[in-house]
């Protein structure tokens, strides 16, 4: 990842778009395809009617209203971010984290984070929350920064990097990756027993794969309409995204849907 990370610093805009697809759209929406497994199946019905449902509200948003959508995703991004990457922490260390993922790629890139903003919203974002996203953004790094220091935190070392040193699109596609898709894939690995990141793909695998469709067909949509693709990525990831931080949590269980067959290191799924 380190080396498609850097060779996607120096390309082009379009070459960077790419990188963040991947990126964020294939291998960080791994760790969400596994919620339905962890809903009791009881209360399925009702989870997915409430999960296609704010995924159709988040489309009509993003479609009539993104200067809109825009600051309502980014808002709920940050406090999910904060909630799930320190769940033990401080509420000064929640706040840090969730506006750490989000407005630190604007401290030494305040420019091309803004083009990538004014191309998601459809118009220029104003100077002043550029400038407000880039203080934010440097307060947030310096106290994770601090902490990783303290705690001896790698992981947040290199996110903490990657977001003040590469472009917006790389820097946040590898913090997100490192710092919360990954984790977060782990807890959820665990949570509903798969015993190696093999099992767990495959048992996430037809909703994972219907996620990519879903979320490719939106891209498409919205790219036909705005022609960069930045607008596309941002809408086909919070189609998927939107209800993943909202409805989920309301119906989270511990659902176990990997089991180890024991002595012949098979995994079957079961729920």
């Amino acid at each position: 990842m380190t080396g498609a990370a850097l060779a996607a610093s120096f390309g082009s805009l379009l070459i960077q778009l790419g990188f963040a697809i991947l990126a964020i759209g294939v291998v960080g929406m791994a760790h969400g395809a596994s919620d339905l497994a962890i809903v009791e199946p009881r209360r399925r019905p009702l989870f997915l009617i409430l999960y296609a449902a704010i995924s159709l509200i988040c489309l009509a948003w993003w479609t009539g209203y993104p200067q809109v959508a825009l600051p309502l995703f980014l808002i709920a991004s940050a406090i999910h971010f904060g909630v799930e990457d320190a769940p033990d922490g401080s509420l000064w260390e929640r706040v840090a984290r969730g506006l750490f993922l989000v407005t630190t790629p604007a401290v030494l890139h305040q420019q091309g984070y803004g083009i990538i903003l004014s191309f998601a919203a459809g118009n220029e974002i104003a100077p002043l929350a550029l400038s407000m996203a880039s203080i934010m953004g440097g307060v947030a790094a310096a106290f994770v920064l601090a902490l990783a220091l303290q705690r001896r935190d790698g992981h947040l070392l290199i996110g903490t990097g990657a977001l003040l040193i590469l472009p917006p699109l790389v820097g946040f596609s590898v913090g997100f990756l490192v710092l919360h898709a990954l984790p977060q894939t782990d807890i959820r690995r665990a949570e509903i027993g798969c015993a190696s990141y093999r099992a767990y793909v495959r048992a996430v695998a037809p909703i994972l794969l219907a996620a990519i469709i879903i979320a490719a067909s939106v891209g498409a949509l919205f790219f036909y309409r705005e022609g960069t693709g930045i607008r596309a990525l941002f809408a086909g990831i919070a189609a998927l995204a939107m209800p993943h931080l909202l409805v989920t949590p309301w119906f989270e269980g511990r659902m176990r849907f990997c089991t180890m067959t024991m002595g012949k290191g098979r995994v079957t799924l079961s729920s």
